[in-house]
């Protein structure tokens, strides 16, 4: 079935969201990489393994290993196997560089008047259905939304910005900015051993008088953050509004998977006949629910102005994935 015949039926069905379900998830799969040597075999020791096995999620033989490198030192034991899937990683993400990847996940995270949607791609649809990769996404999103936020500027009408792989990779991680991006990078290649792009994100932030409306298909929540959503497109619509109404959610919802299926390259105006040139114009576009009248005329007679959109495509490439 197609995107738009799937879009289509999911909107008349009125079920708030294409019913694609959540993904499976894989369990991690720890490295193996270590060998332990001699271990005491007292109680206190087998707790302090356990603790560190709890709170890792690395396997017996390295959390060992890692205790008696440290000298049963709980917090040093912790250091040192993250620095060595961190070195590990890298030597993954040098070995698998080049290999292409066209799957994986968009994210989409709105805090507030902040809107960050992002793109981080793997070679195969599997490990893009596995928890670590989502919790990479999650990472991305996180990160880039602290970057969204962290821009001081006064608002008097909407701001938007995009950042390439290069810009996206060199992001602090974290709330504390320990490390970047590129770090939780080759941590996720060297345990789930695909090659991984953080290809691109956006970011949208509006004052009093402007809304957000948002949709991603094939949409997941994120098991830890409930407010970040993933599938495999997404998109933003920034409108105008005079007041705020009791529908924006839902009319948001609306214009973003006409972005999504109907995937225009610009606005256009209200004054734009359709066809012709304008098919690639978000107003003048046949709307997608109804197709016997435009974007244009289902927006009017809602009060709001729709003045930009963003729209991403997991691994789409050429012209469509440049434009930002």
């Amino acid at each position: 079935m197609s995107l738009l015949r799937s879009l289509r039926l999911c909107l008349v069905a009125r079920t708030g969201g294409c019913p694609a379900g959540p993904l499976p998830l894989q369990s991690p799969q720890p490295w193996h990489t270590f060998h332990a040597g001699h271990w005491l075999s007292s109680a206190s020791s087998k707790d302090l393994l356990m603790k560190l096995r709890r709170k890792t999620g690395y396997s017996f033989v390295n959390c060992k290993k890692a205790l008696e490198t440290c000298g049963g030192d709980l917090r040093q034991a912790e250091s040192w196997l993250h620095e060595q899937a961190q070195k590990e990683g890298w030597g993954k993400a040098a070995k698998l560089h080049g290999r292409k990847t066209k799957e994986g996940l968009i994210g989409l995270l709105q805090e507030g008047n902040s809107t960050v949607l992002v793109e981080v791609n793997c070679e195969t649809d599997f490990v893009a259905r596995n928890l670590k990769f989502q919790q990479l996404v999650q990472q991305v999103a996180l990160g880039t939304m602290l970057h969204c936020q962290s821009l001081k500027d006064q608002l008097s009408t909407y701001s938007k910005g995009f950042l390439n792989s290069s810009e996206l990779s060199e992001l602090p991680f974290g709330p504390e900015r320990k490390g970047s991006l590129k770090d939780q990078l080759a941590l996720a290649i060297g345990k789930l051993g695909e090659n991984m792009t953080l290809k691109r994100a956006a970011w949208v932030k509006v004052p009093n008088g402007f809304y957000v409306g948002s949709y991603v298909h094939g949409t997941m929540h994120s098991p830890s953050l409930h407010n970040l959503v993933l599938g495999k497109y997404g998109a933003l619509v920034i409108c105008e509004i005079s007041e705020w109404k009791a529908n924006l959610e839902e009319l948001g919802r609306r214009l973003g998977q006409h972005v999504v299926g109907m995937a225009p390259l610009s606005v256009g105006s209200l004054d734009d006949e359709p066809g012709g040139e304008t098919e690639t114009k978000m107003l003048s576009q046949p709307y997608l629910l109804d197709p016997s009248i435009t974007l244009g005329q289902y927006v009017q007679p809602q009060g709001v102005s729709v003045v930009d959109f963003v729209r991403f495509e997991c691994g789409e490439e050429g012209e469509a994935a440049e434009a930002e």
